[in-house]
Parts: structure tokens; C-alpha cells; sequence
């Protein structure tokens, strides 16, 4: 079940489907939902990022994916979530229920398309994910992931990285010792720049490209 919340962490908000929702702050690595919570919500980054992820009986954790600012996620066709959702820093969500959004989309086709949208564009991402796990070496997935982060977080040839490197390792199926390794290579081959463990400079985003692909 969801956390209770305290009502001096809800702020009201306009979502973009029109309606007020409340907005709920979370610490870094704070639980937003767990696995096997009843999927109440459909939940939109407000700011922060949070990750996505499943953890095995042995204990090896798969995360499925990162979240950031503007990015909806909590979605799920059954009644109960499949994945633990986490913040990776202090992050604000905001909450919509899905009754609420269901009822909307039954009456106006825009809200209906909207989630049509966001339905598929989940899928596609997870297709993207699959493929990177079954076919790209160490080198092409981690320099997909730093691409996909500049992509998605506007920054540019700077990233202010969010996410550890175990949590990169988790999402890219290497050991966090061949993440390291790579980014280490990558900054020797002059194509990235690390001045702080949590910051990257993209040196030469058409080599990271090709390198990719």
C-alpha cells in the first residue's frame, strides 16, 4: 500500500489533464511505491528523478528504468505494481489517481490519446532496453545511456548525473566494476571528461554517437 502522507508534504497542482493533484516530496532514495502496491496513481516527475526497478529472491536488482523531470511513470495494466519506484534525489511527484484519469479518458478523447501516447511510448522504451541488454557490448551501452541522458535531461555536453554507478550498472546488466572501467577508458580516449564522480562532459558527442550505434 502507499505510504500515508503527510499533509504538510502535498502541495495542489494543476496536471496537465486539467484536474488538481497533489504533489509529495521524497529524499533521496526515499520509497515512492514498492512493488506489489496497490497502482492507485499514475505519477509525473516534478523535479528530481526517480528509478524504476525489480529485485530478484537473491537479491540482484534490475532497474527498468530512470525517470526525470516531466516523465510519467506508475502506469501498469494490472491492479498492482510490478516494479519498486525510488527517488535517486530529493524529487517531488506529482499524483494523479487513475480512477480519476480513467473516467476522463472514457469522456475526452484527448486525455484518452494521452495516455494512448504514454502507453506506447513505454513500450518503445522497453523494446530499446531489451535490445541494448541482448546485443550491445560494455562500451556501446554505457555511452547510450550517457547519450540518452543528455537527450532527456536538456543538459547538453554536460551531465549532472543523477544516478550512482551501481545504479548505472543495474540498468546496463554490467557489473558496476565494468562501468567504471569503460567510463575510465572512455575519458583516456579523450571523448568524455569526469571532473567529479556525478559530473560528465560529452567532449565529442559525434564520436559518442558513432560509438553507439
Amino acid at each position: 500500500m502507499l505510504s500515508p502522507l503527510r499533509q504538510t508534504d502535498l502541495t495542489p497542482t494543476v496536471a496537465p489533464f486539467g484536474f488538481t493533484g497533489p504533489c509529495l516530496r521524497h529524499a533521496r532514495d526515499e520509497e515512492v511505491f514498492a512493488e506489489g502496491d496497490t497502482a492507485d496513481y499514475v505519477y509525473q516527475v516534478i523535479s528530481g528523478s526517480v528509478r524504476t526497478c525489480r529485485t530478484l529472491r537473491d537479491g540482484r536488482r534490475q532497474i527498468d528504468e530512470f525517470h526525470f523531470a516531466g516523465d510519467y511513470f506508475g502506469l501498469e495494466a494490472g491492479e498492482l505494481h510490478r516494479v519498486t519506484a525510488e527517488a535517486m534525489t530529493d524529487t517531488t511527484v506529482r499524483m494523479v489517481r487513475l480512477g480519476v484519469l480513467s473516467d476522463l479518458a472514457a469522456r475526452k478523447p484527448h486525455v484518452a490519446r494521452a495516455l494512448f501516447r504514454l502507453t506506447v511510448e513505454g513500450l518503445q522504451r522497453s523494446q530499446d532496453h531489451v535490445l541494448m541488454l541482448g546485443r550491445k557490448t560494455a562500451r556501446e551501452r554505457v555511452v547510450g545511456l550517457l547519450i540518452d541522458l543528455a537527450d532527456r535531461t536538456g543538459g547538453g555536453g554536460e551531465l549532472d548525473v543523477p544516478m550512482s554507478r551501481q545504479d548505472m550498472a543495474d540498468y546496463l546488466g554490467l557489473t558496476i566494476e565494468t562501468v567504471s572501467r569503460t567510463l575510465t577508458q572512455l575519458q583516456a580516449d579523450g571523448v568524455i571528461a569526469i571532473p567529479t564522480t556525478r559530473h560528465i562532459v560529452l567532449c565529442d558527442g559525434v564520436a559518442l554517437r558513432r560509438l553507439a550505434n
